[in-house]
C-alpha cells in the first residue's frame, strides 16, 4: 500500500504550482489522476474518460489561483471534474455506443462481465460509484481515497461498505454476512 498524501504535501505542491512549477504541476497530476479519471469514468466510456480528465486538469491549472485552500485541492478538482461534461455527450445511449475496453489479455466473457459491473457502478449514488471506481478501478486503498477526496476515513469506508453491497445486490450476487449489518464507527 502506498502512504497517503498528507495535506501539507498536497498544499505544498499547490503554493509551488501557483508559482509556476511544472515540476509542481506534474505532481498533483499523478497525485490526483485516478480521482479524476474516476469521476469521469464513473460518467463515460473510458476513452472518453481519459480525455475529460486532461480537460479537468487543464482548467484547473487554469484556474488555479482561485483555489483559496490549498490543502483542499482534492475536493477543489473533483468538484471541477463533476462539472466538466466537455463536448462529449455521457448520457446512456453514448455509454452504451461505446463500450469499455477491458485488458486485450481478458476473453469474451471477462470482458463482458467487466462492462456489466461499470454499467451497474454508473448507476450507483455518486458517493458509492466514485468510492468504488477509486478503489476497484484504480486500485486505491480507503486511506488514499480520503487523502484525495477530503473524506474521512470513516465516509470512505462507509461509502465503500454501502456501495459494494448495493453493487453485489444489482448483480445478484449474495451479500457476506457481515455485510448484511450497518457499518459502524468507534
Amino acid at each position: 500500500m502506498r502512504q497517503p498524501l498528507s495535506p501539507l504535501e498536497i498544499a505544498r505542491h499547490v503554493r509551488d504550482a501557483q508559482r509556476g512549477s511544472q515540476a509542481a504541476f506534474a505532481w498533483l497530476y499523478r497525485a490526483f489522476a485516478p480521482l479524476v479519471h474516476a469521476i469521469h469514468l464513473g460518467r463515460a466510456p473510458h476513452a472518453h474518460a481519459e480525455e475529460l480528465a486532461q480537460d479537468t486538469f487543464a482548467i484547473a491549472f487554469a484556474q488555479l489561483g482561485q483555489l483559496r485552500e490549498a490543502t483542499q485541492f482534492g475536493p477543489w478538482i473533483a468538484a471541477i471534474a463533476r462539472r466538466h461534461r466537455g463536448r462529449i455527450g455521457a448520457d446512456e445511449e453514448s455509454l452504451r455506443e461505446n463500450h469499455d475496453r477491458a485488458s486485450p489479455a481478458a476473453g469474451p466473457d471477462d470482458r463482458a462481465e467487466a462492462e456489466r459491473v461499470l454499467h451497474v457502478i454508473r448507476v450507483l449514488p455518486q458517493a458509492y460509484r466514485e468510492t468504488l471506481l477509486l478503489r476497484l478501478v484504480e486500485g486505491l486503498s480507503g486511506p488514499e481515497i480520503a487523502a484525495l477526496t477530503g473524506l474521512t476515513a470513516a465516509s470512505v469506508r462507509v461509502n465503500l461498505h454501502r456501495g459494494m453491497a448495493k453493487l453485489r445486490a444489482a448483480l445478484g450476487l449474495a451479500a457476506a454476512p457481515e455485510e448484511t449489518a450497518d457499518v459502524h464507527t468507534p
